[in-house]
């Protein structure tokens, strides 16, 4: 059940995240690292959450908390708990409630996408800003995000290379809303040359695409990160050129932003990408 019963004398805040499957995750490691390094005597659990169940959870969570980090499958489900900012209306996605009142008082709950925000500011602090073009690899929820982030590093041109052409015509719909002018490249066309390159899908789908892809940009993020190295991982590592962000980095930076929707503080990026990484050891 979740802590904090009717009664009890609230003397910590706290602070979970919620998903399925969840027992992975390592978001607890990370947020933990960042009260510690905070000095906050915070908590930061996990539960096992699907939709259907999300409305009973937050009902019955008391004033000792302070926000939920929300993974699949509740990205959408949470978009009515709260006031959405223009990211989330934008995509129908967030990862993210901040209780500012009661939990259940909807009136006083943000609901915010830190997914956008965290992969802007990885591909920002690996020399990204500025960039005109980008190519992502896959159309699905993921490649959704991923085209809001690159549009606000200045990205008007952004072709896609997925199996499936009419996937696409729904990014191309955001892509005409953002400003983004989106194409389709299928699976054996060449890739064009540009500023980012982003992979979306997993290890498997890329084995006929790493090559290519890792001599496509200069910075080029995977979202996998576990397991590692992935085919474009190693693909980027044989060509010796580029820089390569992964998964880890886009977990920390998106968790760097919840911190500071949690705590009205900050706290050193690098701090967090240990904590990853160690809990990705110890799990290993």
């Amino acid at each position: 059940m979740v802590p904090g019963e009717q009664g009890q004398v609230l003397t910590t805040r706290r602070c979970a995240v919620l998903g399925s499957p969840i027992e992975h995750s390592l978001s607890p490691a990370i947020h933990t690292a960042a009260y510690a390094y905070l000095g906050l005597d915070w908590t930061y659990g996990r539960y096992e959450v699907v939709g259907d169940d999300l409305p009973d959870f937050v009902e019955e969570l008391d004033d000792s908390w302070r926000g939920l980090s929300c993974t699949m499958p509740l990205k959408r489900a949470i978009v009515p708990f709260g006031r959405p900012d223009d990211i989330v209306t934008l995509l129908g996605v967030g990862n993210t409630l901040v209780f500012d009142g009661h939990p259940s008082d909807r009136a006083t709950t943000r609901v915010r996408n830190t997914d956008v925000l965290g992969l802007e500011a990885a591909l920002r602090h690996a020399g990204a800003a500025g960039s005109e073009s980008a190519l992502v690899v896959g159309n699905g929820a993921t490649a959704r995000s991923a085209l809001a982030a690159v549009a606000r590093l200045g990205v008007r041109r952004l072709s896609v290379l997925a199996r499936d052409c009419r996937k696409t015509e729904v990014l191309a719909d955001l892509g005409e809303r953002l400003g983004v002018a989106v194409d389709h490249v299928s699976f054996g066309s060449a890739v064009p040359s540009c500023d980012i390159a982003l992979s979306t899908v997993p290890a498997e789908a890329q084995l006929h695409v790493a090559e290519a892809v890792a001599s496509s940009a200069p910075v080029i993020f995977d979202a996998v990160y576990d397991p590692w190295p992935t085919p474009l991982a190693r693909a980027v590592a044989e060509a010796g050129t580029g820089v390569l962000l992964n998964g880890l980095d886009l977990l920390a930076w998106q968790a760097l932003y919840q911190v500071e929707l949690f705590t009205d503080r900050t706290v050193p990026v690098s701090v967090l990408l240990d904590a990853a990484h160690a809990a990705l050891a110890r799990r290993a």
